[in-house]
Parts: structure tokens; sequence; C-alpha cells
């Protein structure tokens, strides 16, 4: 991040989009997109004939660095409300601390400065957004404002940004493991009711697209397969470990239907329900604390 003098805000505003698609452009501000609500993702061409995508759900945000291109994209189905800041640095003016000075006393902000990132992606706790809040609303009072106030809170934004994208660095996991991981808890905790996958999204507030697609990238299934998986194994700790009728077996794991419940059983495991609890030579053994997945290719162990 190019910083030289004092932060200066050149534009900020709330904006409400849907169905929008922004055209790549470029400006020498560095730019923080924060996501109020809903879902968007962020196109940035970092180098010449390279682009990346970023989704952006409810309490992340982006920080874009000067010159670097970049587009919105705001699906019609999933509108998204946005709060933008544009700034650059200028000359220094008045008696407050140029930027410099001020990171000189806080090592994560020189870090931050010093960054040639093209972007940073990070996830709010709100503290970032009552700042950046904070800050239109004093340089909305136009005549009224206090530079003084402006220069604390945009200089006590980037201080946050930089402790917060420091913790991200620290915790050692990825965004989408987490969603992940967060995916695979909520399924497990969920595998006995009709579970479908814009309700396993709605637990981890993300897009149902964008979800499957880092579920699979990360395990190799599909978030239904897994959940097949989980229900599958409980059916035969069923089997195996109770007198419960099989007839009823698929009211506790979640599959509506006796006929489904059968078909699944038997692709899952080469035997009919009835055939695996009569087979003296089925392996006895407890509910798993790891879910065996099949896959076409290769068998994974998914754990949690």
């Amino acid at each position: 991040m190019e910083s030289n003098g004092h932060p200066h805000v050149m534009a900020y505003y709330f904006k409400q989009w849907q169905g929008f698609e922004m055209p790549f452009h470029r400006h020498d501000a560095t730019e923080i997109m924060y996501t109020i609500q809903g879902f968007c993702e962020i196109e940035i061409q970092s180098q010449l004939a390279h682009t990346e995508k970023v989704a952006l759900k409810k309490g992340e945000f982006i920080i874009i660095n000067a010159n670097v291109s970049h587009r919105l994209l705001v699906d019609a189905a999933n509108p998204c409300r946005m709060l933008n800041v544009e700034f650059r640095f200028t000359p220094n003016k008045g008696i407050f601390p140029s930027i410099q000075q001020l990171a000189a006393e806080d090592d994560l902000l020189i870090a931050l400065l010093a960054s040639e990132a093209p972007y940073l992606v990070l996830r709010d706790g709100d503290e970032v957004y009552h700042i950046m809040k904070s800050l239109v609303l004093e340089l909305d009072k136009a005549a009224n404002k206090s530079d003084l106030m402006v220069q604390l809170l945009i200089t006590q934004l980037l201080i946050r940004i930089a402790r917060l994208w420091r913790e991200t660095v620290n915790s050692g996991e990825a965004q989408s493991e987490r969603y992940v991981k967060i995916s695979m808890e909520y399924l497990h905790q969920n595998y006995d009711r009709d579970i479908q996958v814009k309700d396993i999204a709605g637990a981890v507030n993300l897009h149902p697209g964008y979800l499957q697609r880092i579920f699979k990238s990360l395990t190799g299934q599909t978030l239904m397969a897994y959940l097949t998986g989980i229900r599958m194994e409980k059916a035969k700790m069923l089997l195996l470990e109770t007198d419960v009728p099989i007839s009823d077996i698929c009211e506790y794991i979640g599959v509506g239907s006796r006929q489904y419940f059968h078909m699944l059983f038997k692709d899952y495991t080469g035997l009919t329900p009835t055939d695996f609890r009569k087979s003296m030579y089925a392996e006895k053994r407890n509910y798993p604390k790891e879910v065996r997945i099949f896959d076409k290719s290769e068998t994974r162990k998914l754990e949690i």
C-alpha cells in the first residue's frame, strides 16, 4: 500500500446492489468494500491475463490496493448492501502526525502499509464496520466536520485492519477451511432432518453455489455425498447395534422414503439393509468419529 503523508478520503457511499456487473476499472485510491448484508463477488486482475475471484458475505470486506483492476458482481437473486470508502495519501497538513510517524509506533501498521499484496480479504467482528460508519458520518457533516476527528478515525481504521490481518494470518486456518469445517459440524448435528444445500449454506451464511465449490475443492466430495455417508454409517450402526425395525431406520437418519433408503444403502454397502443385519460376517463397530465417504476413484477419510 503506497503511503506518504495523511490518508485523505476521496469517496464514500452506502449502496444496495442487485443484478449488477461492474466493468473492470482501476483508480489511484485504495478502496475498502465492506459487505453489510447479502453476498457478492469481486474479480481482481492483479496480473496481465490473470483474474482472481473473491466471494464476500455479510461481515467480510476487501481492501484493494491503488491501481489494481477490479470489478463487482452481484447476482439478481441475491442482493448485496455495501459500504465503500476510497482514500489516498496526500502531503501533510496541520499538526496531526503523518501516517509514517504513527506507523513508527505500531509494527502491525508498518506491515500493512508495506504490504505489496494487490488485495486483502478479512472477516470483521463489527469493529471495522463501526469505525467506517463513524468515519462517513463525520465526513457527512460537511462544514461542521472535524478534520482532526476524520484523521483519528481513518488512522484507527487502518490500525484495526492491520490487527485483524495479523490475527487472520496467525490463526493458521484458511477461511474456506473454516466454512467447510462448520458445514461438516452442521451435517453431523442435523443428518436426521430433511436437509438441502441452501440449509447448509444458511448455517455458514454463504451463497449455496460458492459453498458447494469450496467444499468439493477441499474434500473431493459434494455436500450431499458427505451427508449420505454420515447417514449410511448411522444406519449401519443402528442395524448392527440396535433392534430398531428396518422400516423405521429411514426416519432416524433423515431419509424420507423407505425405498430410497434401501437404494442408498445397497449402493453404499453392496447389501440390502436386511442382508446386512442378517449377515454373520458383518463387522460390528461403534459409530465412528470419522466418516468414510466413498468416491468413484478412492476412499477418503474426512475428519471433523
